[in-house]
């Protein structure tokens, strides 16, 4: 099973909002927002909480690609994050995350006793390329309790 289909499995919010993983890599995750009416809002785009939810997918995505391997020994969680809506969204957009911090550093605190936090940051498309929002989230590898 593909990181895309994990998420879309066991992540409701993601298959309640038909979300499509398009790329899920350790260096980059792409997934898109279809047009979906019943998601519109009052301006007839995506409604800001589809385009949040949309980012965090990604970056949740690009997590899991970048630290799996990590999964025995920490719990990948989100520790805050923040969106900007820079231009009006129309149509199906698109969300690219990538890491803020070479997973290598991240796993080398990991290994070292550390609960390491890193961000990934996300930019949000339109079909003709225009970003419509930028979002940060800080993650954290929080290691496993050995008792």
């Amino acid at each position: 099973m593909s990181i895309g289909e994990m998420l879309a499995a066991t992540v409701p919010m993601a298959r309640t909002l038909n979300l499509e993983f398009q790329e899920t890599a350790p260096d980059k995750a792409v997934v898109a927002l279809p047009d979906q009416s019943e998601y519109h809002n009052h301006v007839g785009g995506p409604h800001a909480g589809a385009m949040f939810t949309l980012g965090e997918s990604a970056s949740g995505a690009i997590v899991l690609a970048a630290f799996g391997a990590q999964l025995s020994r920490a719990v990948p969680l989100a520790v805050s994050a923040e969106i900007a809506y820079k231009k009006l969204a129309m149509g199906p957009v698109t969300a690219t995350a990538t890491l803020g911090r070479p997973a290598s550093d991240v796993i080398a605190e990991l290994d070292a006793g550390q609960r390491p936090e890193f961000p990934v940051t996300v930019e949000i498309r339109r079909a003709d390329g225009a970003v419509t929002g930028e979002m940060t989230v800080l993650w954290t590898l929080r290691p496993n309790d050995p008792s």
